[in-house]
């Protein structure tokens, strides 16, 4: 039986409280806080993270396909799936697809992948999304970020699939077009009263009428929903009891995170679950998706590498509103040194720059980065073997660069001895500069460096261990 193997997920460090928001603008707070994405993430990061730890120890050349889901993919015509398995250093003879514009793109990729894993195979699906309210509106206090991971297979089933339900109508909610740079809806309740709430009790319905079951059946349920209050409503004429059934939505802490949503509820319900347990999960958007799984003995075994509940605690509140227009880029600022960049490079170091790979010397056993020809520590002279580096490591010396332009000054610049051999030249993130000391822990996160001509850079950098 096709199902669940393993789940990741990945929540940005940085918070914005709703009352800043509200403050600049003079407007009322919607209360509570958003997850904000670092000014060097973006949904693909997000969703390259989440990954990783839903692979955890597993082999990446043993996946058949990788599906990503967004609506803020960072190209608007270039496939962001293919990034994500080059980044895990999965096999070529891959299947990669992306899910996108709309908002049930993560169930739906989840769906497929149920439906398309034969005996043996692993597919990975993931979702990241970083969306972006109008500044001054109610989206913009609604919106967060994050990414979530599952990876589905027949062996090793954590949560096997009971059964799906899925429905596709034509519904003008929430809308962006070609020209436009923030998201639409028409005003009022009218998206929630005549969309969300529909979709959601037609995809419930549709799923546990086809599973035979009732709703008192569900031991839990991850329900995406733009916030609790509405996820409630919509739940009103079903029998699933809010409070006892179904997983809170996280939008007092994170915010709706869009296709990353129900991956992200979906591992919140798993990290607390027991052998025999009914799991529902639904999305919605332009209709709905809906699936059952039933948790199998193999969860008691399961190790998490992280948990959405540990991430939530662990963050870095933002202190003004200013800093968050600075990570979006909400106000003009001409930079004197524009970074540059070429097809070419990322061609010939992509195992380099994507999975991190570095070169081992066959003759003394030395790992060093970037892989040269020569050896660095015997001069063996005939090449090295390229070997995937470990994640994690000590922080071996830094510096702190005040003269960088960057959005979150200064640039700290670090010299990192990963666990296993080799030292790698990276910037540190998602810490303050004070915090900062030679020997500390860290561990690789995937980020974007830049954009220059045009292209985004994606490359790892450290930040503290278990942050």
């Amino acid at each position: 039986m096709a199902g669940i193997v393993s789940y990741g997920t990945y929540v940005p460090t940085y918070r914005l409280p709703r009352d800043l928001i509200a403050q600049e603008w003079g407007t009322p707070s919607l209360g509570g806080e958003r997850a904000i994405a670092n000014y060097d993430e973006d949904s693909l990061t997000l969703a390259v993270n989440a990954s990783v730890d839903a692979l955890g120890a597993q082999d990446p050349q043993r996946l058949a396909g990788v599906f990503f889901a967004s609506t803020t993919s960072p190209y608007r015509e270039k496939q962001a799936a293919v990034t994500v398995a080059t980044v895990l250093d999965a096999k070529a003879e891959i299947r990669t697809m992306d899910f996108t514009d709309t908002l049930r793109a993560g169930t739906s990729a989840l769906l497929t992948a149920l439906d398309l894993v034969q005996d043996g195979q692993r597919l990975l699906v993931c979702a990241g999304d970083s969306r972006m309210g109008e500044p001054d509106t109610q989206q913009e206090q609604n919106y967060g970020d994050a990414g979530g991971a599952l990876v589905i297979g027949t062996d090793g089933v954590l949560a096997e699939v009971v059964g799906t339900y899925t429905m596709g109508q034509e519904f003008l909610g929430t809308w962006r077009t070609e020209e436009q740079d923030y998201l639409r809806s028409f005003p009022g309740g009218f998206e929630n009263k005549f969309g969300y709430n529909r979709f959601v009790a037609a995809a419930v319905t549709g799923v546990l009428d086809r599973c035979g079951l009732s709703a008192r059946d569900i031991t839990s349920a991850a329900i995406a929903g733009p916030s609790q209050r509405a996820m409630q409503a919509a739940l009103r004429s079903l029998e699933l009891d809010v409070k006892s059934q179904v997983q809170d939505t996280f939008w007092n802490t994170l915010g709706d995170s869009g296709t990353a949503q129900p991956l992200v509820l979906l591992a919140a319900v798993l990290e607390r679950s027991k052998p025999g347990d009914l799991i529902l999960v639904a999305g919605y958007g332009d209709g709905g998706d809906a699936a059952v799984f039933r948790v199998t003995e193999a969860m008691a075994d399961y190790q998490l590498v992280r948990s959405v509940y540990s991430q939530i605690e662990r963050k870095r509140t933002m202190a003004s509103y200013g800093k968050y227009a600075r990570f979006r880029k909400l106000m003009k600022k001409d930079y004197s040194t524009p970074d540059e960049s070429t097809p070419v490079v990322l061609l010939r170091d992509k195992n380099e720059i994507l999975p991190l790979h570095g070169g081992k010397c066959p003759t003394c056993g030395t790992i060093q980065f970037p892989i040269h020809r020569i050896c660095v520590e015997c001069g063996y002279r005939d090449g090295l073997e390229e070997v995937k580096l470990a994640r994690t490591g000590k922080l071996f010396t830094f510096t702190h660069d005040y003269l960088t332009e960057t959005p979150d000054p200064p640039t700290t610049h670090a010299v990192v001895d990963l666990d296993g051999g080799g030292r790698v030249f990276v910037q540190l993130t998602d810490c303050e500069s004070d915090r900062v000391a030679i020997g500390m822990p860290v561990e690789l996160t995937f980020r974007k460096y830049h954009e220059g001509s045009g292209i985004k850079n994606y490359f790892w950098k450290a930040r503290p261990a278990n942050s």
